[in-house]
């Protein structure tokens, strides 16, 4: 094999279509969401007292009215085929972590011989594809296969083109015959409608007017590799796990600190620049790209939005970074660890709350020790994730990410909360009596009079922080790059659902009793903010210190990898929690741990198997084949000493392949978490020891012998 030839083809055997590039006035009025149903469409295709009622669905959350499904359809087949769709689907989130999609013809034959295009009312409101593929957790046998789709009028329909034409998408919910949620996007709508049941009560003792809605809103960045395609499909371990499974250290990777925020090559660029296109057509609104840390990675972020459109459009943007790489001849890569030794790849969500007037409820103000209403709010939150650190890191958890967490490029596995100085300061003094505002933000000197004094922020940002304050939103940078973002909104709106109304009730009380607002809400926030303060950490979290501190002197938890944290997702206290706020059922809850010891087992069983396979097949068989051609070369000194190397290396590997055959035989048990166990405490550690090996002979055995493209080949070719 001529690896440099495959260096040369993967540099310059990439491909470019043209893309009809835009200005910002042209995107704003010809592209943007060009390819969705909104508002505007409806309301110019909907007679008035129709699209009334959906306003009153869509605005209000009232219930969808049948008797208007017929015309909605008409409408929205109408504009779909003026788009070139001949299909929709019913477009949902299964608990598998991604999309699902069923595409039906608009043309339906006539008893004549002729066809006509056709799509219903009922079409549209409800469908029933074959559930029982699906994960349910316990929730159906596999042979009762009835699961229905219910459309979610909240999320506009939108248009996914493809080469040969286009299909209508039509999001919706999916649930079991039972009407339980088999879906990722039942259980975020009803905590959003949870968390706007919850605040909207606080927000009228602050005087909020009636008519008041409040939802969550969500901006979710996107962390992802490009490695040139010519690679990726001679490492089988990416094609079948998404990460390296084997890979050496080469002798540059990140220390430099060139690759962040440098300037992005042409390649990667025109992808970046047709991703966008699409992305903007489908409404999803796209800000920034950058390099990231590591060589080859990137990082695409939208604005905030609704979170439950935020979490469709997520969804949109994997599917479109994963297509539109292959037209470059690249392929994204959304693992959260697809390369050891470099940074990890994670999903940082920027969440807030909103009233349907556009009010953040957690901007702070010019002066946020005299805001009450931001105040009340962040100490809510603030009592959220001290009193639900369990559920954060549950949110979060999967085996890909385990390879993260913790690692010196992500936050810790402990949750913790990062104010920054200023609101800290003004935390402290609320607690201690003080009040008033200690540290200023001021100015930030630049050194220079050629430049002017820039306004600095009340904090600096904390990147080791899992939970931090940024301006105006919570960052939770936890969330791995390969994940739903549902699951983490869904555990956020409800436990602060579950803060602010407990808090809510505290200040009713103490109104009625005849206290003043000022001094209702200062006392909240200094109980609250005392009782729960030890989630509040500015410092280094990659720290030693900082680990030693929070176990053993603010005992907070440290639920290291996926079992540790998934063991508790069913605990009596969340639960509870979930059923209070009809979020999700005991039944909805334990199916979501069921499913996530599956995944887990299933994950890293195909990693563990997929190891053994390339050992046997790939490694092994290059270092038998250099060893042979060594021992052909002569007795030299250089020629016994590299077969020493090799040897020593090759019997290493043989002998830990061996280890983890056996460990790949075994199953540790006949229940599911029972085998996900064996796969933490027996697999893993045997496929670390195989990559070990393999890792030593890549660096003894010619280049021309081994069989895998390298770090160096597949991190820097761009």
């Amino acid at each position: 094999m001529n690896h440099d030839f495959d260096v040369i083809s993967a540099a310059r055997n990439w491909r470019t279509d043209a893309v009809d590039t835009a200005t910002p006035d042209q995107i704003i009025s010809s592209v943007y969401a060009s390819d969705v149903l909104t508002l505007e469409q409806l309301k110019a295709r909907l007679s008035k007292p129709t699209f009334k009622s959906l306003q009153a669905t869509l605005e209000r959350g009232a219930t969808l009215d049948p008797s208007i499904a017929d015309t909605v359809a008409l409408a929205m087949k109408t504009w779909a085929m003026e788009k070139g769709a001949t299909h929709y689907t019913h477009w949902f989130h299964p608990l598998t972590g991604s999309t699902a999609e069923k595409h039906d013809s608009f043309v339906s034959p006539n008893g004549d011989g002729s066809a006509i295009a056709t799509f219903s009312g009922k079409e549209l409101i409800q469908a029933e594809p074959d559930a029982s593929s699906f994960p349910s957790g316990g929730l159906r046998a596999t042979f009762e296969a009835r699961g229905y789709t219910a459309w979610d009028a909240s999320s506009p329909a939108f248009i996914m083109r493809h080469a040969n034409g286009a299909t209508l998408c039509i999001p919706t919910a999916f649930a079991s015959w039972t009407g339980e949620a088999l879906d990722t996007k039942t259980p975020l709508l009803r905590s959003v409608e949870a968390l706007n049941k919850a605040v909207t009560p606080a927000l009228k003792l602050f005087g909020a007017s009636e008519g008041t809605r409040v939802s969550s809103t969500l901006g979710a960045e996107q962390e992802y590799f490009l490695i040139a395609e010519e690679y990726y499909y001679r490492r089988p371990d990416l094609v079948m796990t998404g990460r390296t499974l084997f890979g050496a250290q080469p002798p540059r990777g990140q220390e430099l600190e060139d690759h962040y925020f440098g300037a992005i090559p042409d390649r990667v660029l025109s992808y970046m620049t047709d991703a966008e296109q699409q992305l903007y057509a489908l409404g999803i609104p796209v800000k920034t790209r950058h390099n990231e840390v590591a060589p080859g990675q990137f990082e695409i972020a939208p604005i905030f939005e609704d979170s439950n459109i935020a979490a469709d459009h997520q969804q949109l943007t994997m599917q479109v970074l994963r297509n539109t790489a292959r037209k470059y001849g690249l392929v994204a890569l959304l693992h959260e660890k697809p390369f050891a030794g470099v940074n990890g790849s994670g999903k940082h969500c920027n969440w807030s709350m909103s009233t349907n007037a556009g009010e953040n409820l957690l901007e702070p103000g010019d002066t946020p020790h005299e805001n009450l209403q931001f105040l009340f709010f962040t100490s809510a939150v603030i009592k959220a994730v001290d009193e639900h650190q369990d559920l954060l890191r549950i949110s979060v958890a999967s085996a890909s990410n385990d390879h993260r967490l913790g690692a010196n490029e992500a936050p810790p596995a402990i949750i913790s909360i990062f104010l920054g100085s200023e609101l800290s300061d003004i935390f402290d003094r609320l607690e201690s009596g003080q009040g008033g505002r200690g540290a200023e933000a001021g100015l930030l000197g630049l050194g220079t009079s050629v430049l002017p004094p820039l306004p600095r922020h009340a904090g600096d940002r904390n990147r080791t922080s899992p939970f931090a304050f940024t301006g105006n939103k919570f960052e939770f940078r936890a969330a791995g790059s390969s994940q739903s973002i549902s699951f983490p909104i869904t555990v956020l709106n409800t436990i602060v659902a579950d803060a602010v109304s407990a808090l809510a009730a505290e200040l009713k009380a103490k109104l009625e009793g005849g206290a003043d607002l000022n001094s209702a809400v200062a006392d909240i926030v200094k109980a609250t903010y005392s009782a729960h303060k030890r989630i509040v950490f500015n410092g280094d979290g990659y720290s030693d210190e900082w680990h030693q501190e929070a176990e053993h002197g603010r005992k907070l938890l440290n639920l290291r990898t996926t079992l540790d944290a998934v063991h508790h997702l069913t605990d009596a206290k969340n639960g509870a929690l979930f059923e209070k706020f009809k979020v999700l059922s005991d039944r909805e809850l334990a199916a979501r741990q069921e499913i996530m010891y599956d995944i887990y087992f299933k994950t890293v069983n195909i990693e563990g198997e997929t190891t053994e396979y390339m050992a046997r097949t790939m490694i092994l068989p290059a270092a038998v084949k250099y060893l042979s051609e060594l021992h052909a070369a002569g007795s030299s000194k250089a020629v016994k000493g590299v077969a020493a190397e090799v040897e020593a290396a090759a019997d290493e590997l043989f002998d830990a392949v061996q280890a983890l055959s056996a460990q790949n035989t075994a199953t540790g048990g006949d229940e599911v978490h029972e085998k996900a166990h064996h796969m933490r405490d027996q697999v893993l550690p045997a496929m670390t020891a195989v990559r070990k090996a393999a890792d030593k002979l890549e660096k003894v055995v010619a280049e021309q012998h081994w069989p895998l493209p390298t770090y160096r080949q597949m991190l820097f070719v761009k």
